[in-house]
């Protein structure tokens, strides 16, 4: 058992979208991820998501309302709803995700910035 320096973790992730593991808390996955941009709408059939905004600010798209997520917040997104995170302005937003190994990463959707490995760092 060590610390964990997020400063640190985030400078090996690359690109933006794709998450990249730091641990394992039981079957969770401990994610870390760079955003900028649209992501893609889906939902995930079986699995909640919780998202942790370390920096910046967050735009958690549903199909009726925006939800704000800022720094030093988190939002959980149920098993089932279909979400959209996004960011505005150009802004590099850093997010922790907690989330089931057995997770899609854009559900049954395919997509361009679909990963399928999520390197561990």
């Amino acid at each position: 058992m060590k610390s964990i320096n997020l400063k640190e973790k985030y400078n090996l992730v690359n690109g933006y979208w794709h998450p990249h593991q730091i641990g394992m808390v039981d079957n969770m996955q401990v994610l870390l991820a760079k955003l900028k941009g649209e992501f893609v709408w889906h939902s995930h059939d079986k699995e909640d998501e919780l998202f942790q905004i370390v920096k910046g600010t967050l735009y958690m798209q549903f199909k009726d309302r925006t939800e704000i997520v800022q720094q030093g917040e988190i939002i959980i997104v149920p098993k089932g709803v279909e979400h959209c995170p996004m960011t505005k302005n150009d802004e590099e937003v850093h997010v922790m995700l907690f989330e089931k190994q057995s997770i899609a990463h854009t559900g049954n959707v395919k997509d361009e910035k679909t990963k399928t490995e999520y390197p561990k760092i």
